[in-house]
């Protein structure tokens, strides 16, 4: 087996949590043979936007197919 590994980065205004599945399903929508996800970093951005904006950076790993 091989797999491939993506960093993605989900948004949300409301919490670190739906960043992070915001990310999870995109990836569970387009990539086939999604194996896990680890997160990797959290942030805020607070400049330019009204409120906050919760980002999650995650990295996806799928199998390649044969």
């Amino acid at each position: 087996m091989v797999f491939k590994k993506i960093t993605l980065i989900g948004t949300s205004s409301e919490s670190f949590d739906k960043a992070a599945d915001d990310a999870i399903e995109r990836a569970e929508a387009t990539l086939d043979n999604l194996k896990w996800v680890e997160v990797e970093e959290l942030g805020v951005e607070i400049a330019s936007v009204e409120g906050r904006e919760y980002q999650a950076e995650v990295v996806v790993a799928f199998e390649l197919e044969a």
